[in-house]
């Protein structure tokens, strides 16, 4: 019975925790689709979904590789720190009145290619969902005895699970950001800003991984760095949720 409900307990902070990811993923998918026309907006929104549930379960059966390629996770953190960086970079070459390029209208990425951006950035996040839901998982005691994917099949059930409901967060999570940006479009560079902090958050486990070791290894699940973590991420999106509900406003008023 002890077992149970420590499984129990895991399984719902899991499912919290995976569904914070989802929810951060979802605004990415959300952001970078939003240029496009109604009905591709739903297709590729469709196709950002279906990718995410995809990455996500091939993670989770290659976990033990993800885990043990610190490479993997690098290619991860590089380009959620690719995609922040450069939107950030241009929003602020777009408010320069002085840049004459900024002036000129940038062309869009197409239909295919924001699916592939959104593609890419899912598999980065499927990365980052599995390494947060194994460190969580290999804390419980082995359940049975056989394993899947090299983690043992109770700790597999319950990363499993956390998954799923994750996704079915993102779901509906990805169709409401897209009209919260709809309605406060200041609101993507915070969005942006948040995806850089994942990618932050996925480079400190790469510099910790054993192969690397520049950071000590158990301090991406330090308490210290999961305090740090989540209390920066709450800070960004309440400030930027407050600045762009003030922008907005702003914007209403001159107009």
């Amino acid at each position: 019975m002890e077992i149970l409900l420590e499984y129990g307990w895991v399984l719902l902070v899991l499912v919290g925790l995976e569904g914070l990811l989802a929810a951060d993923n979802a605004v990415v998918m959300a952001v970078m689709v939003k240029h496009l026309p109604l009905a591709q907006r739903k297709k590729a929104l469709f196709y950002g979904l279906f990718g995410a549930f995809v990455f996500r379960f091939l993670a989770l059966f290659m976990i033990t590789l993800i885990v043990d390629w610190w490479f993997v996770q690098a290619a991860g953190a590089a380009y959620l720190l690719f995609i922040s960086i450069k939107h950030i970079y241009d929003s602020k070459k777009k408010k320069d009145p002085e840049d004459e390029a900024a002036k000129k209208p940038k062309k869009q990425s197409g239909f295919w290619m924001t699916v592939v951006k959104v593609e890419a950035a899912d598999i980065a996040f499927a990365i980052d969902s599995m390494l947060a839901a194994v460190a969580l998982a290999v804390t419980l005691p082995a359940l049975g005895d056989f394993t899947i994917g090299g983690i043992n099949g109770g700790q597999f059930i319950v990363m499993f699970l956390g998954g799923v409901i994750g996704l079915v967060i993102m779901r509906f999570a990805a169709q409401w950001f897209v009209k919260i940006l709809e309605k406060y479009p200041q609101l993507e560079t915070a969005a942006f800003v948040i995806v850089g902090w994942v990618g932050v958050k996925l480079t400190v486990m790469t510099l910790a991984h054993p192969n690397v070791q520049i950071l000590d290894e158990h301090f991406p699940h330090s308490t210290a760095w999961k305090l740090i973590f989540w209390t920066v991420l709450v800070g960004i999106a309440v400030v930027g949720y407050i600045t762009g509900v003030r922008g907005a406003k702003k914007q209403d008023h001159t107009s």
